[in-house]
């Protein structure tokens, strides 16, 4: 599979299912303009395996706050549950 269509088929499907959880509002990465970023680090950690791919992938990303002066790593912002969404993903979009 070409690369550039393995990136942007894995960056659509986290953009429709990973977000960020702020309080009770959920911003979804496509919505916050991270999915891409995400898409590419996992694809580079592929061969760490799904798990460490996508903790991996997650702690390498950083998203400004605010006027972008602080950044935080992502894995920061998403919860459990997503992580073991985006795990899950990995898994499968990795087996095709």
């Amino acid at each position: 599979m070409d690369s550039q269509v393995q990136i942007s088929d894995l960056e659509n499907i986290i953009s429709e299912k990973i977000f960020i959880k702020i309080e009770k509002w959920n911003l979804y990465l496509g919505d916050a303009g991270l999915a891409r970023n995400l898409a590419i680090e996992c694809i580079s950690n592929k061969n760490q395996g799904p798990l460490d791919a996508a903790k991996i992938s997650l702690k390498a990303i950083n998203v400004k706050v605010g006027d972008g002066i602080k950044s935080m790593p992502l894995i920061n912002l998403i919860t459990n549950s997503q992580i073991l969404e985006l795990e899950e993903i990995l898994e499968s979009f990795f087996e095709n």
